[in-house]
Parts: C-alpha cells; sequence; structure tokens
C-alpha cells in the first residue's frame, strides 16, 4: 500500500519518539519522514519534508509544542501527544486535529486517521461561495436557524466544530470545521488571520503591532481583540501588493 500521509514526530525524548513510531509501524498509509528533539530541528523538518502530518509534544524542556504552531503550514494536520491532560483545550483552540495521551494506542491512533479522512470529504459545489448578503441554514447550539452571513464578526475553532460570533452579540456553535468556513465565505469580506480565526474585515477598527511580529485586530462589537499571526499578516500583506 501506498502510504498516504508522511508524518514527522516531534518529541524531546528519544524513547517516546521510538515508542509513537512503533505504533504507527502499524499503519501502512502512515510513513515517518522525520524526527525532531526540539522546536528549532522540528521547523527544519517541515521546510525538508513537507509533511502531511505532525505528531507534535507539548511539554518539552524549555518550549512548548504551541510554539511551533505558526511554522506549521494550514494544511498539515496537527496531532499533539503528551502525557498531560490539562492541555487538551488550548489544543483545539490553535484547530488542532486531535489530542493523544501517551502512550498511544493503535485503536485511538485509527480514531485520528478517521478524522483526517473526515476532513478530506469534499463540499459539494452547490454549497461553496456564499455572497455577503446571504443567509445560511445551519445548525447552532443544537437547533437549527438561518444566519446572515454579514452579521458574523468572527469565527474561532472549537475542535470540530466552530464558535461564531455574531453583531447581536450572541456565541454559537457550529458543525462546520474553518476550513469549511474558509472555503464558503465571500473572500472580499472575510480573512483568515489565525490557524484557528477567520474575521469580518468591514468590522475591524484597528491592528496594532504585538509580540513577536504578530498583529493584535480589534473588531467592533468585540471587547477583547484578536490575535493575527506572523504567518498570516505575512501571507494577507503578499495578497494586498
Amino acid at each position: 500500500m501506498q502510504p498516504k500521509y508522511r508524518a514527522i514526530i516531534v518529541d524531546d525524548e528519544s524513547l517516546a519518539r521510538k515508542d509513537l513510531a512503533a505504533v504507527i509501524a502499524e499503519f501502512e498509509e502512515i510513513e515517518i519522514v522525520g524526527e525532531a528533539k526540539n522546536i528549532q530541528s522540528a521547523v527544519q523538518e517541515i521546510k525538508n519534508n513537507d509533511p502531511d502530518l505532525i505528531f507534535l509534544d507539548i511539554k518539552m524542556p524549555g518550549e512548548s509544542g504551541f510554539d511551533l504552531v505558526d511554522s506549521i503550514n494550514e494544511d498539515t494536520h496537527t496531532v499533539f501527544v503528551t502525557a498531560f491532560d490539562e492541555y487538551a483545550i488550548r489544543a483545539f483552540e490553535v484547530n488542532a486535529l486531535d489530542y493523544l495521551l501517551k502512550p498511544v494506542t493503535k485503536d485511538r491512533l485509527a480514531t485520528t486517521l478517521e478524522k483526517i479522512a473526515d476532513e478530506k470529504i469534499k463540499i459539494p459545489e452547490e454549497s461553496k461561495n456564499l455572497k455577503y448578503d446571504d443567509q445560511v441554514f445551519l445548525k447552532l447550539n443544537n437547533k437549527y436557524h438561518f444566519l446572515k452571513v454579514n452579521s458574523i464578526l468572527q469565527i474561532t475553532a472549537e475542535g470540530d466544530y466552530s464558535n461564531i460570533h455574531t453583531k447581536n452579540d450572541e456565541k454559537s456553535l457550529a458543525s462546520k470545521s474553518m476550513k469549511e468556513w474558509e472555503d464558503r465565505l465571500p473572500e472580499n469580506h472575510f480573512i483568515r488571520i489565525h490557524r484557528s480565526t477567520i474575521i469580518n474585515t468591514d468590522e475591524v477598527q484597528r491592528i496594532e503591532p504585538w509580540y513577536n511580529n504578530a498583529h493584535l485586530v480589534y473588531l467592533n462589537g468585540i471587547e477583547k481583540p484578536v490575535v493575527m499571526s506572523r504567518r498570516y499578516f505575512q501571507k494577507i500583506k503578499e495578497e494586498l501588493k
């Protein structure tokens, strides 16, 4: 069987990398193309190998797996692997595909691969390309609603779901991925500014420089600013040249 996914393992402990590699070896569809013991070497492995899948430890000496997120291509699936479960919520906030507790079992990894397959399901052509004045019919907080596209202020990742913040200051959970929203929303009104955030550009008040070349974006109707990552800021600058 030809491998479907090129994977990199990032973990500071060589034994942990070896144990995970042994479990991954049970799946013919995954090929391990690189390993890294810290963030710096992981960045290089990503550049050299362009992986489809990254198994990323969170807690490493003097650094965190979250520090690598902005260096990972949005089309690359990130799976956090850790011995600690207190990071689960933050993992999904950065739009990780999955969150695995050590030791990883074959059955649990199989579930992760199923999630990848689900993400690859194509959106029907007729359901794409929403217009700014359209209404979309979808399930919000377990009830069906008509949602005006132009009422959306921001959308943030929530695991396999997404949180929608609208102009009437309502927050709703929808069973749609960030990729689906990005594909469907009108690109002249909505942009992705982070792996876990899409905003309505019509509602931007101001943008201010922030830590490590990232920026803070202030939106009408939302008190707390949202972060525009360094990578997305550069991408937007290039597109607007």
